[in-house]
């Protein structure tokens, strides 16, 4: 992964995955029904040995963390969100809620997830937000404080890391399910020509707390647009996104790292408060690293993509295992980008 290299307006990083083709993946559908989780939550249990003694109430956490009284919704059509139906879906429990949990049902969780430990738990989100500004060499000729901050790490004492993930091609259920469960938060930033074939899947991720950011319409190579292009590729998504889910974004991610002036100033105009970049890439097979001590820091963001087994050999879950793993082992929780920016 190589360092940002600025020249004139220009600044690259060509460390992130290229643009895809078009959207592709399962639909929304495919949960397991709610008691087919709890039974198999209840059996993790028993075997770990954490429904004896305590068991009943370990057992009425575990309800209560996978919604047995309700259950998902089962198909497209039934995702949440602004004008969708969703009412037979469980309201979400929301960040920091595995915090409430006995650590024998999070114990459980891992065990059904196949975590080797059980995340982390990060500390509640700040009363006060960071002060941030734009990382030394990430600068624009012309630029000047009002410019939205372009940052890989939020600055923060906690040992804290946050969770990214750019596209939207794979729409994988068992995701949701699994980071819902463990309570794992997770920033989302899309494109358009790849989520606008299920709006229902990402309507469903923001209804169980993860963030929607902007990702531009198409993905393309920002700096190589005019100013009119680019005004499209970000203020027509942003639009888009508030239209679909109700809420427009205040970060913005570009394409591959690569903006200008314009890309700044442009999304600026539009409503983009920061633009987060980031500090790691995670895959499933490994993770690559921005700083030359191929380490984790208190505030690092990780980006990683929705992708599937075409393109990766491995599933979403397979990847979040993958990644708490070397999070977990370094001594990190995971934390709510949007709590911190």
């Amino acid at each position: 992964m190589s360092l940002v290299r600025q020249k004139e307006e220009l600044v690259m990083y060509d460390g992130e995955s290229g643009a895809r083709g078009p959207g592709r993946g399962r639909g929304p559908g495919g949960y397991r029904p709610a008691g087919a989780v709890l039974a198999a939550l209840l059996i993790a249990a028993v075997g770990s040995g954490c429904a004896s003694g305590t068991g009943g109430r370990a057992d009425a956490d575990i309800e209560h963390r996978v919604g047995f009284s309700a259950g998902h919704p089962g198909g497209p059509g039934q995702m949440a969100g602004p004008g969708r139906p969703g009412g037979q879906g469980r309201a979400p429990v929301g960040s920091y809620e595995n915090a409430k949990l006995r650590p024998a049902v999070r114990a459980a969780l891992a065990k059904k997830w196949r975590l080797a430990r059980p995340p982390l738990i990060a500390p509640p989100p700040p009363a006060v937000k960071p002060h941030l500004t734009t990382r030394k060499g990430f600068e624009v000729t012309g630029g000047d404080d009002s410019l939205p901050p372009v940052f890989t790490t939020v600055p923060t004492k906690d040992r804290v890391v946050f969770l990214t993930m750019d596209d939207g091609a794979e729409k994988d259920p068992e995701l949701l399910q699994m980071m819902d469960e463990l309570d794992i938060p997770y920033s989302a930033f899309l494109s358009d020509y790849e989520v606008r074939d299920n709006y229902g899947y990402f309507g469903e991720a923001q209804r169980l707390g993860t963030g929607l950011n902007n990702h531009t319409l198409n993905h393309p190579y920002l700096p190589g647009l005019s100013h009119r292009e680019q005004k499209r590729e970000i203020c027509d998504q942003q639009a888009i996104i508030e239209k679909q889910f109700g809420k427009r974004p205040t970060l913005f991610r570009p394409p591959y790292g690569n903006y200008n002036g314009d890309t700044l100033r442009i999304a600026k105009s539009c409503g983009i408060k920061a633009v987060p970049l980031w500090n790691a890439e995670a895959f499933p097979d490994h993770m690559e690293w921005r700083e030359e001590d191929q380490d984790l820091h208190p505030g690092d963001i990780i980006l990683t993509h929705f992708r599937g087994p075409k393109e990766w050999g491995a599933g979403m879950a397979d990847l979040v295992r993958a990644v708490m793993k070397t999070v977990t082992d370094k001594g990190y929780a995971v934390a709510r980008l949007e709590d911190y920016v």
